[in-house]
C-alpha cells in the first residue's frame, strides 16, 4: 500500500504522544508499504529531523508554521466558531500542500492523525481516509471543567468543549472511519454523537525499549510520575499528588522519594521539588528512570485516552496505582499491572500496599507486563491498523 500520514506535529523525536504513535507505527509499516509524510514544523530545530523520518518514510513534506503565526491565526475565534484547537492549526500554505500531493499521487490510504487536522480532509477523495483521534476530545474538555479554576479560564474552558463537541460531531460524520485509543473513549463517541463507525487503535509500547528485563523489585523506596510537564492534566496531577497524598505516604515511609521525570516542567512543577521531590526535567532515557522505581503513579483528575506512562511501566513490569482517566480503556481489572483508586486515602493506601510487600509488587508488574505483551505491543498494533486499512493477510 502507498499509505500518506498527515500529521499536526513532526513525529520526531518520539518522546510525546501524538508523536510516538505515529513514529512507531510507520516504523513498522514502512516494512511492508510505501509512507509518505506531511506535518507541520515550528522550529528550525523541527526542520533538522526530516532526515531521521526519510529512513521511515520514502517522502517528508514539512510546512513550516511558528508558533507566533499559530497563535495569531486564533484570533479568528472572535468571528469562526470553530475550536481555538483546531484554528491553531489552520494554514492555508498547509492546505495547498496537501493538494499538491494528491494531485501528484494516488494513495490507497491517507492517516489523518488528531482532530485538529481533520477539517483538511473533510470530504471524499480518491483514498481511504481515517481519522486517527488520541482520544475523545471534547470528553477531556468537559473534564477539566470541574477542576477549580478561575473566572476567565472558566469561561474559556467552557466556550471551547461546547465548540469542540459541535466540530467533533461535524467531523466524525465526515470521515468514513475514525479511530480511538480506548473503549472509554469509543462508547463516549458513539454515544453522544449518535455515530457507529467508530473503531479502537490502542496506544501502544516498545517492548524492545521497555524491556522487563531491566527491572528487579529490589526496594527503591522511590515513586514514579512521568510525562510532558506542560501538559495541564500532568501538571494538575503532581501538584494534587505532593499536596494530598505524599503527606500520607510519607507518614509510613518518611524516607520515600516522588521523581517527576518529564520534559518542560512549569513553574508550578519545579516549585515542588523538595529534599523528598526531585524534578528531573528531559530525561532521555526513560526506561532507566522506570527501572530504578518501585511504583508508579497516575493520580490524574481529568484527561481522556489512555496514559503511555501506565502501559510503559507495565510493559517493565512495575506496578502502577492510577486514577481512573484512562483506566477504563485498558481493558483490565483493578491489580492486573494497575491498581485503580479515586480516593485519595485510597490510593495513598494502594501505594503503600505496594511500598511494603515485594511480593505483592511482583504479582501486580507481572500481570502487567502480560497485558502489555499480547494487547499493547506496536507491532500487533500497526497490523491493525493495516486492517482498517483493507490490508487482509
Amino acid at each position: 500500500m502507498k499509505l500518506l500520514f498527515l500529521a499536526n506535529r513532526i513525529p520526531f523525536p518520539p518522546y510525546r504522544g501524538d508523536k510516538l504513535k505515529i513514529y512507531n507505527l510507520a516504523k513498522r509499516l514502512c516494512k511492508h508499504h510505501e509512507l509518505h509524510l506531511l506535518t507541520f514544523t515550528e522550529t528550525e530545530e523541527d526542520k533538522a529531523y526530516g532526515d531521521a523520518l526519510r529512513e521511515i518514510f520514502t517522502t517528508v513534506h514539512l510546512v513550516h508554521r511558528p508558533k507566533w503565526l499559530s497563535a495569531l491565526s486564533c484570533l479568528q475565534a472572535l468571528w469562526n466558531p470553530e475550536p481555538v484547537q483546531v484554528l491553531y492549526f489552520r494554514s492555508a500554505a498547509m492546505r495547498r500542500k496537501l493538494e499538491g500531493l494528491l494531485a501528484q499521487h494516488h494513495f490507497d490510504g491517507i492517516h489523518v492523525q488528531h482532530l485538529r487536522m481533520a477539517p483538511y480532509l473533510d470530504r471524499p477523495v480518491d483514498a481511504r481516509r481515517i481519522l486517527d483521534l488520541p482520544d475523545a476530545f471534547s470528553l477531556y474538555w468537559e473534564r477539566r471543567k470541574q477542576i477549580k479554576r478561575g473566572w476567565i479560564r472558566a469561561a474559556f474552558e467552557n466556550m471551547e468543549q461546547k465548540r469542540l463537541l459541535r466540530f467533533e460531531g461535524k467531523m466524525l460524520r465526515a470521515y468514513p472511519l475514525s479511530l480511538v485509543c480506548s473503549q472509554e473513549d469509543m462508547d463516549y463517541l458513539r454515544t453522544t454523537h449518535k455515530v457507529q463507525h467508530v473503531a479502537l487503535l490502542p496506544n501502544g509500547v516498545d517492548l524492545e525499549t521497555f524491556n522487563a528485563s531491566l527491572h528487579d523489585y529490589t526496594h527503591r523506596h522511590t515513586m514514579l510520575f512521568t510525562g510532558n510537564m506542560d501538559y495541564a492534566p500532568n501538571v494538575d496531577a503532581v501538584v494534587y499528588f505532593v499536596e494530598e497524598i505524599l503527606p500520607l505516604i510519607r507518614a509510613r515511609f518518611p524516607d520515600v522519594r516522588f521523581v517527576i521525570a518529564g520534559q518542560r516542567p512549569v513553574e508550578k512543577v519545579t516549585a515542588l521539588a523538595s529534599e523528598s521531590v526531585v524534578v528531573t526535567g528531559f530525561v532521555k532515557d526513560l526506561a532507566a528512570v522506570y527501572a530504578d522505581a518501585s511504583v508508579v503513579v497516575a493520580p490524574l483528575r481529568f484527561g481522556a485516552g489512555t496514559q503511555n506512562k501506565v502501559l510503559e511501566a507495565m510493559a517493565m513490569g512495575v506496578p502502577v496505582v492510577c486514577s481512573h482517566i484512562g483506566f477504563g480503556g485498558l481493558g483490565i481489572e483493578s491489580g492486573e499491572g494497575a491498581i485503580m483508586q479515586t480516593d485519595k486515602q485510597a490510593f495513598a493506601a494502594s501505594v503503600i500496599s505496594l511500598l511494603a510487600s515485594e511480593e505483592l509488587r511482583r504479582t501486580v508488574g507481572e500481570k502487567g507486563r502480560e497485558v502489555v505483551r499480547t494487547r499493547f505491543d506496536w507491532n500487533v498494533i500497526a497490523r491493525r491498523l493495516e486492517g482498517y486499512f483493507g490490508v487482509v493477510e
